[in-house]
């Protein structure tokens, strides 16, 4: 089916939206269409996404509010569900999959060191490893680079480091600052540490008491950042300059900039969490690179092995001179076989015509976005820059969210659960999003829907 018979079919599904949004949550929606690629072999008892649902609740611990979609494939920026329907993909895996879903390239790093070398632990060297801590080391501000597992390992890393480095570099202060700054809607992971540095309080209540020393302030707000950092107590200050999980806001630049020189007039660290926002997907290699400030530390993850797990904190040789081995580490951490698929995701999103593309791309779609949908009512603001888009509503985004998916489109909500967040693949087209913004604009009128109840 073409592209323009596709968005005919959607943009005639408005009627059919409000008995799709009532189903039962446990049916699989229908959508956009039904692709019976010959690649997707039929096993002898073809399970339905009821049965698999059904077993999921069975099986599974229930830390998770999923979509009733079962997806069992995926092509560039297509995903697949088990009957065969095809969703166009905004989530990219929540900002993981930024070369789609089977890159050729990626999938030639996989396949090819699976048949090599998988795993040794860190009690010995391995080339992948040190390969991509070269080439990571070479194209930002860093001098060296611990690998994990995850966004909140690397946060946790730097949750140790930053105290490392305030007993290292003051051997004779029996006061030492141990203290953290975060800011209101940030989120850096759920592992204890970093739970602690994540305002959100319904993440942190069931599990506190919580790490201790974390004084959350207002995002943007300088004269309680300086303020707080001169204190004396802060070992270091945690800030993503676009925060993707709270809504899709970016700092500015004078933010930034005051956070870096009150942290070095202190003696305190500036931590960049980049997890989700780094690694090209604002059109910069690194998200930080838009304001011309650089931290000591910088967490990454997510896109950085396309979606095989790793995580990474990039550091200073000042903060790297602080620790000493056995001081932290990971069995898995920095595989051969997660690091080789590393080293093709850089290589190639690191390219500056790729990430021009994606700052080209991120323009275009904001742009039509705010021609087709920002003179809605419902809308308040359409914010981001390159391929993290924000959609700020009036009320919540989960009936608008519900609809996109049942028309084919896949896009997550944020904030406080009134923003549409949509973080693409960042190879994705031009008339793709045309094709997501065309079904968005044939969702509309369910934000209506929603508000009259």
């Amino acid at each position: 089916m073409s592209c323009s018979a596709l968005f005919t079919f959607n943009t005639s599904f408005s009627p059919l939206l409000h008995r799709a949004l009532t189903r039962k949550p446990s049916k699989c929606y229908a959508c956009v269409n039904v692709d019976t690629r010959a690649h997707q072999k039929p096993s002898v008892h073809v399970r339905t996404s009821e049965e698999i649902i059904a077993d999921e609740k069975k099986f599974i611990v229930g830390t998770y509010a999923r979509a009733p979609v079962v997806l069992s494939s995926g092509k560039g920026c297509k995903l697949y569900d088990v009957e065969g329907r095809e969703y166009l993909d905004l989530t990219s895996g929540i900002a993981v999959s930024a070369l789609g879903h089977g890159d050729p390239d990626w999938v030639r790093a996989v396949t090819q060191h699976a048949d090599v070398l998988t795993h040794v632990s860190n009690i010995y060297y391995s080339v992948p490893q040190v390969e991509l801590a070269k080439r990571l080391v070479a194209i930002s501000f860093a001098d060296r680079v611990f690998f994990c597992n995850s966004g909140t390992e690397a946060n946790e890393a730097a949750i140790k480091f930053s105290r490392k480095f305030q007993r290292f570099s003051r051997p004779d202060d029996t006061n030492l600052p141990v203290e953290f700054i975060a800011f209101k809607n940030c989120f850096h992971g759920r592992t204890m540490g970093a739970l602690a540095l994540t305002s959100k309080e319904h993440y942190r209540s069931p599990f506190e008491p919580v790490m201790p020393g974390v004084t959350f302030l207002e995002y943007g707000n300088v004269q309680a950042a300086v303020e707080m950092i001169r204190s004396g107590k802060i070992a270091a200050v945690f800030v993503e300059p676009i925060q993707g999980e709270g809504g899709v806001h970016s700092a500015t630049k004078e933010f930034l900039q005051s956070l870096r020189t009150a942290c070095d007039d202190a003696g305190c660290l500036l931590v960049f969490d980049e997890v989700q926002c780094g690694l090209g997907r604002t059109g910069y290699l690194w998200a930080h690179e838009a304001y011309g400030v650089f931290p000591d530390i910088m967490t990454l993850a997510k896109p950085l092995a396309g979606g095989l797990p790793i995580g990474a904190a990039l550091v200073t040789e000042r903060v790297a001179k602080a620790m000493n081995p056995g001081e932290h580490g990971s069995t898995f951490a920095g595989s051969p076989f997660v690091c080789n698929a590393g080293i093709a995701v850089l290589d190639k999103i690191s390219n500056p015509n790729f990430l021009a593309s994606v700052s080209e791309k991120g323009q275009y779609f904001k742009e039509l976005l705010v021609e087709k949908l920002g003179g809605n009512s419902h809308v308040k603001e359409i914010r981001g820059l390159g391929l993290i888009i924000g959609i700020e509503l009036d009320i919540s985004a989960s009936h608008f969210v519900v609809a996109c998916r049942n028309s084919g489109l896949l896009i997550l909500t944020a904030g406080k659960g009134n923003v549409v967040r949509i973080v693409p693949p960042l190879i994705v087209s031009k008339q793709e999003l045309e094709l997501a913004v065309g079904i968005m604009v044939d969702c509309l009128p369910v934000l209506d829907e929603a508000s009259s109840k």
